[in-house]
């Protein structure tokens, strides 16, 4: 075995280079910290034990109270917050819920961004972590703008579409749900009950396939398949609702789109060589839509059946198959009864295309 020579420092690990602590965080924030949790409480009128739990629900770290880690922006975020229950768009109960939900989301954005500013920082031209005229973190200085920018127009994008559906969205009995009274206002961050068809896909012995790739093939895999799932759903006027590893769940507003989604991927998974099989599960019935997720037992329902699906099927629920049929461009043949956890005689029924002619695309 070799062994180094004490007088010999360490090689660096490899990465792109890390600045000096504190100088992307100030770059980040665009300004240096410098009120206590105590300073921030006070100065936006907020309670301390409220405001640490505003703090805790959003998922940052706790911290000390003489520590200096905040900034005049966190004094109007959180008169921000308080500004929204006094409005009554947000409710003192609902507070720390809707918080919560905010954070969740824009961790995971912010974990990637700044990986890829890391990583844009290790290719860029100059110092990699030099203040002086057009260097790397001068020019991110610039870039941060424009990134806010389209995060601000994508976010109001996803409002416009989602304000669509809920117009649109047909309720329980079918029909396009009516006008609520006046002065009635759902719950922050609560639709309400809604009929849909909701899905699971995932790729077939991911796990075991992992143990053999790299970091980068690893990676390529997971973007093939996001790039993949992510196209076949907005093609089929499906919507993602979240990606979970090595799996997609998405919702779509009738049981025939979202049959097309699954059918396409499917197909499409079969002939991309640089993933494996997928499987999918299907099921319709009545969903919550909480902060941006989906529960019920239709979720459930389709999940399990995603679990006991063989590679390259889809299955789906008797709801699911009810809602189908009659349509001549579908096969659906039942299975036997399978206990899985809060199913003990779930009924999963084969859902092919019609031999019989080609399946529409999806559109």
């Amino acid at each position: 075995m070799n062994r180094r020579d004490p007088g010999v420092p360490a090689e660096a690990p490899s990465g792109p280079p890390v600045p000096p602590a504190g100088v992307l965080r100030d770059l980040v924030l665009g300004a240096t910290p410098r009120w206590t949790r105590g300073d921030v409480a006070e100065r936006a009128g907020v309670g301390l034990e409220r405001a640490e739990r505003i703090w805790r629900a959003l998922g940052f770290p706790a911290v000390e109270d003489a520590e200096r880690v905040f900034t005049d922006a966190d004094v109007e975020a959180l008169r921000a917050v308080a500004g929204l229950i006094e409005a009554g768009l947000v409710t003192s109960e609902s507070e720390t819920m809707v918080v919560r939900a905010v954070g969740y989301h824009l961790s995971r954005l912010a974990e990637w961004q700044i990986d890829v500013f890391l990583g844009w920082l290790g290719r860029a031209p100059g110092p990699g972590t030099d203040r002086g005229e057009d260097g790397p973190l001068e020019r991110a200085a610039e870039l941060l703008p424009e990134l806010e920018a389209l995060q601000a127009y994508v976010w109001r994008r996803h409002l416009a579409a989602y304000a669509e559906r809920i117009r649109t969205a047909p309720g329980p009995a079918g029909e396009q749900d009516p006008a609520p009274p006046a002065g009635a206002a759902p719950l922050p961050g609560e639709a309400g009950l809604r009929h849909s068809a909701v899905g699971f896909t995932d790729m077939v012995g991911y796990t075991r396939l992992t143990r053999g790739l790299e970091g980068a093939e690893l990676g390529r895999m997971i973007d093939s398949f996001e790039s993949l799932t992510g196209d076949v759903i907005a093609e089929g006027r499906g919507r993602v609702v979240k990606t979970i590893g090595d799996e997609v769940f998405f919702v779509c507003e009738s049981a025939s789109r979202a049959a097309d989604i699954a059918l396409e991927l499917t197909a499409r998974a079969q002939d991309a060589a640089e993933l494996p099989r997928v499987r999918t599960g299907l099921a319709y019935g009545e969903v919550l839509a909480r902060y941006g997720d989906l529960y019920g037992t239709a979720v459930n329902a389709a999940a399990r059946l995603t679990a006991v699906a063989r590679p390259g099927t889809v299955l789906v629920d008797t709801a699911f198959s009810g809602e189908l049929a009659g349509r001549p461009e579908y096969e659906l043949k039942g299975l036997r009864p399978v206990s899985v956890r809060g199913f003990p005689r779930l009924r999963p029924v084969l859902l092919r295309p019609a031999r019989e002619g080609r399946r529409k695309a999806v559109r």
